[in-house]
């Protein structure tokens, strides 16, 4: 877990022959689609997953995201995908940590920044909506 945690989630991904190239390791793109099935099992466990955000009339853009590749995944590993919430004042930062299930060894580090945004003005929101921050405030007290 990491230390700036304030929620986390974990995943477990049995890598398909379609993610890899033809020497079966993942292709690199394909890391960000293993980084959101995480983040959104995160956002599942506090009750605001997509379909929760829009019904609260905010979208969370993704604006940047980093990738630090350590090792490769291959073809029929089990990986799991560790999704940690570390920021949420003015933006949801999340931290990813991928490891092979079977050794432990840590194959990829990553973080992504998301920011409000309300869906009728479209405008920026400078301070993460109440919404959020009272569905976090659930899960943590819940």
């Amino acid at each position: 877990m990491s230390k700036n945690s304030l929620l986390s989630e974990s995943v477990i991904i049995d890598v398909p022959f379609h993610d890899c190239d033809p020497m079966q390791i993942v292709w690199h793109g394909n890391y960000a689609r293993y980084f959101e099935v995480a983040r959104s099992a995160l956002l599942r466990k506090m009750n605001f997953d997509y379909e929760d955000m829009s019904k609260s009339g905010y979208m969370w853009p993704i604006v940047d995201m980093r990738v630090k590749y350590i090792a490769s995944a291959r073809y029929a590993q089990k990986i799991k995908v560790d999704a940690h919430l570390v920021e949420v004042e003015s933006r949801l930062k999340m931290e990813y940590v991928i490891t092979c299930l079977d050794t432990g060894k840590k194959l990829t580090k990553a973080s992504t920044i998301q920011l409000a945004v309300d869906l009728e003005t479209e405008e920026l929101q400078f301070v993460t909506p109440p919404v959020f921050t009272d569905k976090l405030k659930g899960e943590l007290n819940g």
